[in-house]
């Protein structure tokens, strides 16, 4: 679909966040007009499926390697008898 250099792309989960909190700030102002804030709620949901998909990623990527050190420690523990 977009592509990364696609510039409605965000550059990082850090930047994703802050446009996303500037969004939201603008449309809780309430003085967007209505097309406006139909798009500005656009571009709010794609930011917010954008970080979900960062800290998902993340999460996963915490627990493949807390079940490698847990899988180090069991051995650790195993040669401590």
């Amino acid at each position: 679909m977009s592509e990364p250099s696609d510039p409605a792309e965000p550059e990082s989960f850090e930047a994703a966040l802050a446009e996303l909190e500037g969004v939201v700030q603008a449309m809780e102002a309430g003085k967007l007009p209505l097309e406006r804030s139909l798009d500005a709620y656009e571009r709010g949901m794609l930011l917010l499926r954008y970080c979900q998909q960062a800290l998902d990623a993340a999460e996963r990527k915490v627990q493949v390697l807390a079940r490698g050190e847990l899988e180090a420690l069991d051995e650790g523990a195993g040669d401590a008898r």
